[in-house]
């Protein structure tokens, strides 16, 4: 029997706190980007919204509300300041990873009282990078550093990808580390989402040993092999509709916060080179809202029905009649593209605000200059090549196989694999 309950007051609860909250982000934005991560007051005040726990399980006090509900959240923390959001979402989004490595690792990520978000995840791959070989109870992990490791500075584990090969060839493992086996580098500086502190990570030693259950064949985690003891119907529920739909959330919120920025800015400012005294009576003016309007709309709505429909094949596979594998594959290279073309459509759309707000615009001070930076950092994610995404839809609308590769994103999952004894 699948747990269900209703959390649509929790939502509005959340969405409450983080509005309140969300001046003080904007101010605390800044600094943070300056020191390159968040600093602990945000987290705690994140985490007191509920913003961390709107994909954590029930059955260990999380709020574990719909794809659809988290997507809300992602984009009001996005709007007030896109470092803020990308932690959200990463926190939100990669839940289906200790929940896809089994009860054990349920339990150690969401049992203990914790503050901050409770999931991390470095970028797999190249997951060469690491390594994995089975040990008298368990495994020894070596190698790095692994990269892009976004909430590793603040959760209590993060998910490692190694390379193991057992006799039948090499294939990844997803290792949950705990945090005081890891080593933090300083190399994360870049153009935009600074202050998420994304940075790389290696191994507090040359070496590591993981028990057993900490270290899953990653097949065993897409698949959804290993039974996680959890009951609700979202862990059931597409991982990559989850992870892209809240995705697009953070494109959304960045763009309606520029907007809203852009009319409170443009009150009585006048137009260089024009005879116009305030910019918001300007028909130049309105004919760009629009234009901006229609971009946000259409990244919203897509995204939106992404996120419905990950809710939906959710409660089909929960109740025992999933929808086909031809369908899946579909679907999930669908998400993929469209959540592409949301994140160019609100980078477009805050750029056109950028260009019609003035040279003051690009002052360090000026969030519009921050999240017009925010929102191209997530068009050039490395899961979102608008292009490769492109053709891997379209071969599929042509009746032809997508590519075959490695990765998250890989549309060939929708097999599943048996799970190991060991698991």
């Amino acid at each position: 029997m699948v747990a269900t309950h209703d959390t649509s007051e929790r939502l509005t609860a959340i969405l409450e706190k983080v509005r309140a909250l969300g001046p003080d982000l904007r101010k605390r934005a800044l600094a943070a980007e300056r020191a390159g991560r968040l600093p602990d007051e945000t987290i705690t005040d994140l985490d007191a919204t509920g913003a961390f726990d709107i994909g954590s399980p029930a059955e260990f006090g999380g709020y574990e509300l719909t794809v659809r509900q988290q997507l809300d959240v992602v984009a009001e923390v996005s709007k007030w300041d896109g470092s803020c959001g990308w932690t959200v979402w990463v926190g939100a989004s990669t839940n289906w990873i200790p929940a896809g490595s089994g009860a054990r690792v349920v339990e150690e990520v969401y049992g203990p009282a914790w503050v901050g978000p409770r999931v991390a995840a470095s970028s797999h791959f190249p997951a060469s990078r690491g390594r994995a070989k089975r040990v008298e109870g368990g495994w020894t992990i070596s190698g790095g550093p692994w990269t892009f490791a976004s909430d590793s500075l603040w959760a209590p584990f993060t998910n490692l990808g190694c390379i193991a090969d057992t006799g039948d060839g090499p294939y990844l493992v997803g290792v949950q580390v705990p945090r005081d086996e890891l080593r933090f580098l300083d190399d994360w500086q870049v153009a935009g989402m600074r202050a998420t502190g994304s940075v790389s990570l290696t191994l507090a030693a040359d070496q590591l040993f993981v028990p057993e259950h900490r270290c899953v064949d990653f097949r065993h985690i897409v698949g959804g092999a290993l039974d996680s003891g959890l009951q609700g119907s979202i862990w059931k529920a597409p991982s990559l509709g989850w992870a892209f739909s809240l995705m697009a959330g953070m494109s959304i919120g960045l763009a309606q916060g520029v907007l809203d920025r852009f009319l409170e800015r443009s009150a009585g400012r006048p137009i260089r080179g024009t005879t116009y005294k305030n910019q918001l009576e300007a028909p130049l003016t309105h004919l760009m809202l629009t234009e901006v309007h229609s971009k946000i709309r259409s990244a919203t709505l897509i995204t939106r029905a992404n996120a419905e429909e990950t809710d939906r094949l959710g409660a089909l596979a929960a109740a025992g009649t999933p929808a086909d594998p031809e369908y899946m594959q579909m679907f999930s290279a669908r998400v993929l593209a469209e959540t592409a073309y949301a994140a160019k459509w609100c980078a477009e759309a805050i750029e056109l605000l950028q260009r019609n707000s003035g040279s003051t615009a690009i002052m360090e001070s000026e969030p519009i200059q921050r999240a017009w930076r925010d929102a191209r950092v997530i068009t050039l994610h490395g899961a979102l090549n608008l292009e490769a995404l492109s053709e891997n839809y379209g071969r599929l609308m042509a009746g032809a196989q997508p590519h075959k590769f490695e990765g998250i994103t890989t549309l060939d999952r929708f097999t599943p694999v048996a799970p190991s004894k060991a698991g």
